[in-house]
């Protein structure tokens, strides 16, 4: 078993061979990489089922309207929340890849790699905009587009998908991302389908 003091000696020696400016560059793409995953974790939440919801409300409650409008609430707050959530996930990553361009201490082929990285973050908060404005015109209420390399999620507010609905949303995505209906997962939101 090695003692505490060779593997310090090993580990100096690493130091003096990899170089400092290599430990940075390597600490920040692990940073990036826990900022992607977060992002998977917060968005696809490990399901996958196709109609899943969060939140736990009491439908046989007697208030009528004021369940009704507590419920479409919930909803409204999902979609806001969702919404802030992709926002705060994709800042801090632009946020680190921006560091590593702009450092004057990062080699040259992760400030390239970091711009590249920027370019096509850029292109996926384009594409979502695009595939949530393309959805929302084809009469749904809210959406949510989240871009995950090659597949994709949408969340829409729905009480009931129709075949035809899915195929429109799948064809927008397709058209927009080039992400084929395989690669696709459509979440439904809604006051109906609550569940808890």
């Amino acid at each position: 078993m090695m003692k505490a003091s060779e593997i310090s000696e090993k580990f100096k020696a690493f130091l003096g061979k990899a170089g400092k400016k290599t430990v940075i560059t390597v600490c920040t793409v692990l940073v990036l990489g826990c900022a992607v995953v977060l992002n998977v974790i917060l968005f696809s939440n490990g399901k996958d089922n196709t109609k899943e919801n969060d939140f736990a409300i009491d439908l046989t409650g007697t208030e009528g309207n004021n369940t009704q409008k507590s419920d479409s609430a919930a909803v409204n707050d999902y979609f806001a929340s969702m919404s802030l959530n992709r926002q705060q996930a994709r800042d801090e990553a632009m946020e680190v890849l921006l560091a590593v361009a702009e450092s004057s201490t990062a080699l040259e082929e992760a400030k390239q790699a970091a711009l590249g990285d920027i370019n096509k973050l850029a292109a996926e908060i384009e594409t979502e905009s695009n595939i949530e404005t393309l959805i929302l015109s084809k009469g749904f209420s809210q959406c949510i587009a989240v871009l995950n390399g090659e597949s994709c999620n949408i969340i829409v507010e729905s009480s009931g998908l129709l075949p035809t609905e899915v195929a429109q949303i799948s064809e927008i995505v397709y058209e927009q991302s080039g992400i084929h209906p395989a690669n696709l997962k459509i979440i439904e939101k809604s006051t109906a389908n609550i569940e808890a």
